[in-house]
C-alpha cells in the first residue's frame, strides 16, 4: 500500500513561485514512476510532470521551462518546483504513484494507481 501526502500550496500573484511537496509512505516508491497532475474547475484533470526510477522526466508543454519535478529518495519525497505561475496554473495538484511496468510519461498520469488528497494552488492576475 502506498499513501501520499502533499503539502505546500497556496495562494500566490502571477509570476511568483511555489514549491509543492509529496511525501510517500509504503512501498519501494523509488521503482515507481512518480507525478504531478492538476485539475482546474470544470475542467478535465491533466497530467504536469513526471519523474522515472532512473531520474528521467518529462513536462506538459505548457509548465515545460516553469517547472521542475524532482525527488529526493532519502526522505521518499518528490517536489514540484513551480516558477512564474500564471493564473491558469490555478488548480487541486494531486501526487500521484504507479507501480513498474507503466508507461512514465505526463500524458499518462491520469491512469496513475496511487494519489493523493489534493493540494491547492492559486494565482491571481
Amino acid at each position: 500500500l502506498v499513501q501520499l501526502v502533499e503539502s505546500g500550496g497556496g495562494s500566490v500573484q502571477a509570476g511568483g513561485s511555489l514549491r509543492l511537496s509529496c511525501e510517500v509512505f509504503g512501498s519501494p516508491y523509488r521503482t515507481y514512476c512518480m507525478g504531478w497532475s492538476r485539475q482546474a474547475p470544470g475542467k478535465e484533470r491533466e497530467g504536469v510532470a513526471v519523474i522515472d526510477s532512473d531520474g528521467t522526466t518529462t513536462y506538459a508543454d505548457s509548465v515545460k521551462g516553469r517547472f521542475t519535478i524532482s525527488k529526493d529518495n532519502a526522505k521518499n519525497t518528490l517536489y514540484l518546483e513551480m516558477n512564474s505561475l500564471k493564473p491558469e496554473d490555478t488548480a487541486l495538484y494531486y501526487c500521484a504513484a504507479d507501480p513498474p511496468p507503466t508507461t512514465c510519461s505526463s500524458d499518462s498520469v491520469s491512469y496513475f494507481t496511487y494519489w493523493g488528497q489534493g493540494t491547492q494552488v492559486t494565482v491571481s492576475s
